[in-house]
């Protein structure tokens, strides 16, 4: 059965399925906490960016998973912006829900494309956008954008290349069980995610298809240079 594209908010689908692994460690560790917990205390306990960790805090306090309040300070200084879960109790299966919608994202017309674009959105959504006066040359790019390969859970290495060309090797999958299944939807969503982290780093390479599991714990993509501009 073909399902009527118009009707499925793919952005929606596929936005949970990139996001679900971080997403529901933020949850656990937000349940965890005794009282609020601040966007920074979140990142150490979880590993992640603090605009990671934030990014994932905002979207529980939009989902009705959390409370944001801001800390009634005496001191001066900007008070910090704090998290309560507001979660019910009971279990959770974030892992059977990215298998449910990426199943069904597999099953309509038009997945890769679709995947590619939200893939680019998210990335660019999760990094700092660098000003044309600050254009970062390739090693200042290359490390922004391992950092956030990093904080997303891939257990990144870059290898530099001749010719201004590098290879990312993702010793982890953050979304393992579920690109074992599909991953045509999942790489995908990655690669996008990828190429628009680079583009807004403003790194001067490209991401390339990825190689999904060369290895069991391996995959890789090749970042290619871009050429260069004359003006």
């Amino acid at each position: 059965m073909i399902l009527d594209m118009n009707q499925v908010s793919f952005t929606d689908l596929t936005a949970e399925i990139a996001v679900g692994a971080s997403r529901s460690e933020v949850i656990v560790k937000l349940r965890e906490a005794e009282g609020s917990i601040s966007v920074a205390q979140m990142a150490k306990r979880t590993g992640l960016h603090i605009n990671t960790a934030r990014f994932h805090l905002d979207g529980l306090v939009s989902d009705g998973l959390a409370l944001r309040t801001v800390e009634t300070s005496r001191t001066r200084g900007r008070p910090r912006v704090l998290y309560t879960s507001r979660d019910a109790d009971g279990p959770r299966s974030f892992a059977l829900l990215a298998q449910m919608l990426t199943a069904l994202v597999a099953a309509l017309d038009g997945t890769s494309g679709v995947a590619l674009n939200v893939g680019r959105t998210w990335g660019r959504n999760l990094v700092d956008r660098v000003s044309p006066e600050d254009q970062l040359d390739l090693d200042d790019g290359l490390a922004r954008f391992k950092a956030l390969l990093e904080a997303i859970g891939f257990q990144p290495e870059i290898a530099r290349l001749p010719g201004g060309q590098a290879e990312v090797r993702l010793h982890h999958c953050p979304f393992r069980e579920v690109a074992e299944r599909h991953a045509d939807v999942v790489c995908t969503l990655h690669l996008g995610l990828m190429q628009g982290a680079l583009s807004q780093i403003g790194a001067p390479v490209e991401a390339l298809p990825l190689k999904p599991f060369v290895t069991p714990n391996l995959c890789t993509s090749r970042l290619r240079a871009l050429p260069k501009s004359n003006t």
